[in-house]
């Protein structure tokens, strides 16, 4: 369904992004994987080098460097903007760190959208950006965290009107609780993950595979009449 589209997934070495990465990979299309960190890219590139992958260090805060990145690029039919980072232990609520995170998770992703905007109208692309549960409802341990993923879904919706003229189709993913090095801290705390999944109907945490399905259908020609959609992913934790 993929074959011969191009695709950038940014956060792809790791997590969520990196399962996205890997699944469209799979389902025939070549895929350009970013990370934070030189070895991060490494290890997706060693790990992975017989399917159409490839990795590249990429700072979604920086413009220049987004820029530089995207002009590379002839064609482009598939933009995942899956960068994205949290703060613990009260970090977020300094005003240095919080602007941050907003920094990286909200405008890193509205910089990968405008520099990508030309290539996915000349194909009629699509958009996925990572929301998240706490999109919808706040966390008083995360407060930059929370913001900037509210900001992705309304992001989301906003580019899904403005950008369909273009035939670029925008939608977002909000994932739950998922095992990934994010969430590792949480994972660890015995008290905090059982408080977790006693409260998600699917009585447990959601591996990073169980968001590559929902995001390959909203990138898919199956979900070519949908736009400014998102799309909880999480075991139903947020309507209970």
């Amino acid at each position: 369904m993929f074959t011969g589209q191009q695709a950038i997934v940014t956060g792809g070495t790791s997590g969520i992004g990196r399962a996205i990465a890997l699944a469209l990979a799979e389902a025939g299309c070549d895929v350009t994987a970013t990370g934070v960190t030189d070895g991060e890219v490494s290890r997706l590139v060693e790990e992975n080098n017989r399917r159409k992958i490839s990795a590249s260090a990429l700072d979604v805060s920086d413009p220049a460097v987004v820029s530089a990145f995207v002009s590379k690029f002839d064609r482009l039919d598939i933009l995942v903007n899956g960068a994205g980072m949290i703060l613990r232990d009260g970090a977020e609520f300094t005003m240095d760190q919080f602007e941050r995170v907003i920094d990286v998770n909200l405008a890193g992703a509205m910089r990968m959208c405008i520099a990508c905007r030309p290539l996915l109208a000349r194909q009629g692309g699509s958009i996925l950006n990572i929301a998240s549960m706490l999109s919808f409802f706040g966390s008083g341990a995360a407060p930059a965290y929370s913001a900037s993923k509210g900001g992705v879904a309304q992001l989301t919706k906003s580019l899904a009107i403005a950008w369909a003229p273009d035939r670029i189709r925008c939608n977002a993913i909000a994932p739950g609780w998922i095992a990934t090095a994010l969430t590792q801290p949480l994972q660890d705390d015995e008290t905090r993950s059982r408080t977790i999944v006693e409260r998600t109907p699917m009585r447990r945490w959601g591996q990073p595979a169980d968001v590559a399905g929902p995001a390959l259908f909203l990138l898919s020609p199956a979900a070519a009449f949908v736009t400014g959609v998102i799309l909880p992913v999480d075991g139903g934790y947020s309507i209970a």
